[in-house]
């Protein structure tokens, strides 16, 4: 039995407010994605050769294995940035969280 789901990880600007984030992780929970967690972060970044700080929301996204990359798909169309961060990664996990993921 398969213990791995992805993990995908994103930022959305701090300006939004929580109501804009659920509604982009809810379009997400469309996409596939069984769970989506997110927290406010302080961002530190170098952007134009200029050393940048802001607030942000840190979207960590769980996604079966097989749905990865339609998630990806739609989080590309819908992403409000020019360059968004995505990162992937596979993750071990217990068999019944995996379960979870993959009927969800």
């Amino acid at each position: 039995m398969p213990t791995q789901i992805s993990i995908v990880q994103t930022t959305l600007p701090g300006s939004w407010i929580e109501p804009e984030v659920g509604s982009f992780s809810q379009l997400m929970i469309e996409a596939g994605a069984a769970c989506v967690q997110h927290s406010k972060i302080q961002s530190t970044y170098k952007w134009d050769g200029q050393i940048q700080s802001s607030e942000e929301w840190k979207l960590q996204i769980k996604v079966q294995q097989n749905g990865l990359e339609t998630l990806l798909t739609a989080l590309r169309k819908n992403h409000p940035y020019t360059l968004p961060q995505i990162v992937h990664w596979l993750a071990e996990s217990t068999a019944e969280y995996t379960d979870w993921v993959e009927s969800a």
